[in-house]
């Protein structure tokens, strides 16, 4: 017997549901002790490293500035430019930052700050963020000398903006260049006819940020990005554990994943789940803005901190040194207006029943269904949703987000959610069972 679509099993239920699910005032509960700060070097590393940074440095001025890092080795280097705002980008192959604390701080010159670490499997990257346009006069790597280390040396000069920008088409490098085939979306199955094949739903988990991006850090020098890698691995295990579901995840190491390619790997695999799973920070009010949220996509955002949180994560591209102009224009037809007001019911549907889910585990921020731009919940025909797990700029959160006790009680409620999304498809397929038994049996 064919198996029909989650829409053909869900819409039904999910309408009569819809008018059942109501907002609460958020739950409080207690704060936990939580355990050190995650650091970044206790994340699984993308790949094996031949070399490592050791140090470094930034001398000059505004007319003239040198970055100098520190090598354990020679290494092959890529040195491009990107505008709007205005940064330098070195690429270089996977190695082991061992960095001074608050490396990245300390700008000078055309140097405003800097960032660094694996942006891609088998590739790691330097992003120089710039006060003004600035190109590179000379790029080398010196020899190690007795006493001194191999150096990898970029100078940079003022320059006009015409010249700048003439310079980053020149240097220009397509994503798909600088991102590996592990990171590519599998082959993209019909969306509309091929729900019929699957054996179980698809949920892709997608920790955010990864690599050069930190995200969110919090108050004691937890680390966005690995915060919520923890939390993804522990829910993929519950999920596989009930054998309900297949299970993929964007990222399972300290890797950067560009936002597009996550929603084309979330595309690729023809998943009927999208859970983007985030910590982040406020700028403001810390001290009140804590607990979990559960946003999905819209063009307005449903209030200022809806639209601060979406602008922050937007961002992430950009921190890392992603062309944001490489962004194809979504193809308009029939076909996908309607697959994208169908993800959108979903969406909001699933969104209701994950905050009832948390509201019994955890605590939950005021108006905890939110919506807003997020690029990563793009995806016209799959079911999206981004949980924000707390705020890692509020204290409480932090200890929270660290405790082992917190990210198992939490991984358990959204486990339970997407169980209940699901119910109507599982209750069909049980039925469809019975009645190919009943007519076997019958014959």
């Amino acid at each position: 017997m064919a198996r029909r679509g989650l829409r053909d099993l869900v819409l039904p239920a999910l309408r009569r549901a819809a008018a059942r699910v109501m907002l609460a005032a958020a739950l409080a509960v207690p704060a936990m002790t939580g355990t050190a700060p995650v650091q970044a070097e206790t994340l699984p590393v993308a790949s094996d490293q031949s070399s490592a940074a050791t140090d470094a440095r930034i001398a000059g001025d505004e007319a003239r500035t040198r970055f100098v890092l520190d090598l354990q080795g020679q290494v092959p280097f890529i040195v491009s430019n990107l505008a709007d705002p205005y940064r330098v980008i070195i690429d270089l192959p996977s190695m082991e930052f061992k960095l001074p604390e608050g490396s990245g701080t300390d700008g000078r010159g055309l140097i405003r700050s800097w960032r660094y670490g694996v942006f891609a499997k088998g590739k790691a990257r330097i992003v120089l963020d710039l006060t003004e346009p600035a190109k590179v006069d000379k790029s080398f790597v010196l020899e190690a000398i007795e006493d001194q280390p191999a150096r990898l040396v970029v100078d940079l000069v003022k320059t006009s903006r015409e010249e700048f920008l003439a310079e980053a088409e020149r240097t220009h490098q397509p994503l798909s260049a600088l991102v590996t085939d592990g990171q590519q979306a599998a082959p993209k199955a019909n969306k509309l006819t091929s729900s019929a094949g699957k054996t179980k739903p698809v949920v892709v988990l997608d920790p955010g940020h990864g690599g050069i991006d930190t995200g969110a850090i919090g108050v004691h020098g937890t680390l966005e990005k690995a915060v919520v890698l923890s939390f993804a691995q522990v829910l993929k295990k519950k999920l596989e554990d009930t054998g309900h579901y297949t299970v993929f995840m964007t990222r399972d190491d300290d890797t950067f994943v560009p936002l597009r390619k996550r929603v084309q790997f979330a595309r690729g695999h023809n998943a009927d789940l999208f859970v983007s799973i985030h910590a982040d920070s406020v700028r403001s009010y810390k001290e009140e803005v804590r607990g979990a949220t559960v946003y999905t996509l819209s063009e307005k955002a449903s209030d200022t901190l809806a639209a601060q949180i979406a602008a922050s994560e937007n961002h992430s591209d950009v921190l890392a040194g992603v062309e944001l102009s490489e962004e194809p224009a979504e193809v308009a037809d029939i076909l996908v207006d309607l697959a994208r007001r169908e993800a959108k019911i979903f969406s909001s549907h699933f969104s209701k029943i994950l905050v009832e889910e948390l509201r019994s585990a955890v605590k939950l921020i005021n108006n905890p269904q939110r919506s807003a731009g997020f690029m990563v919940l793009r995806a016209h025909d799959v079911p999206s949703v981004l949980v924000e797990l707390g705020y890692l700029s509020n204290e409480q959160d932090e200890k929270l987000l660290i405790s082992p006790e917190w990210r198992e009680r939490t991984a358990t409620a959204v486990a339970d959610a997407i169980e209940a999304f699901f119910q109507p498809r599982f209750a069909m397929d049980k039925g469809a069972a019975r009645a190919t038994t009943a007519g076997t049996t019958a014959k």
